[in-house]
């Protein structure tokens, strides 16, 4: 099996003061796990973090799924605020390579349609590039709404996409940096490809 053809392997890091110490129970990985369930349909295989607001577990955490358990994409949750605890952007940015910009800049465009304060969110999203692995890493928000929001995008009453989820761009670019085909159920979102990109499906038997 090439590399290409292998099971897509994400981390999922929740970052939290409270839910690491056991104060309450963490909401981030849940909702990761569920819209994944629901948006995939090729394999993949699942790594979870749970860590405090620390710049270097952070660091330390992505860099680990990335270097040692070779995810191909790195979802964090949580301390993308402005209070002095929110580090999650500054610790993705210290392991990155490559900023990807576009990230954060629709996160933000998606939220904006339902709070003003959506300004305030700092996610980001970067490429970390080892001398034989890449992977896309980005922060979501905290929220399980806003982490489906922000993943799918946003759709009118009939179901028509009114705004794109950053998730649409994210097969694509895990093609591009040498990751496995991804491929997603069009109802929860729709992957897309240049049309040169797309592989075509085996005929069924």
């Amino acid at each position: 099996m090439s590399d290409t053809e292998r099971a897509l392997r994400i981390g999922l890091v929740s970052v939290s003061d409270r839910a690491s110490a056991g104060v309450y129970q963490d909401q981030g990985l849940p909702a990761l796990q569920d819209w994944f369930s629901q948006a995939l349909a090729t394999p993949w295989h699942l790594e979870t973090r749970l860590i405090p607001d620390e710049r270097s577990a952070i660091e330390a955490a992505l860099t680990e799924l990335v270097d040692q358990a070779h995810c191909d994409l790195v979802v964090t949750t949580g301390g993308t605020g402005p209070s002095r605890r929110d580090v999650t952007p500054e610790a993705t940015l210290a392991v990155g390579t490559k900023e990807m910009p576009g990230f954060g800049e629709q996160m933000r465009q998606i939220s904006l349609r339902f709070v003003p304060t959506a300004i305030l969110s700092r996610q980001v999203a970067v490429i970390r590039e080892t001398d034989s692995h890449s992977a896309l890493i980005m922060n979501l928000p905290g929220q399980p709404k806003s982490i489906k929001e922000t993943l799918e995008g946003l759709r009118d009453a009939d179901g028509k996409l009114l705004l794109p989820g950053i998730f649409a761009a994210v097969p694509y670019c895990i093609d591009l940096i040498g990751g496995p085909y991804v491929e997603t159920h069009a109802a929860v979102c729709q992957a897309f490809r240049p049309k040169s990109a797309i592989r075509k499906q085996p005929d069924p038997a």
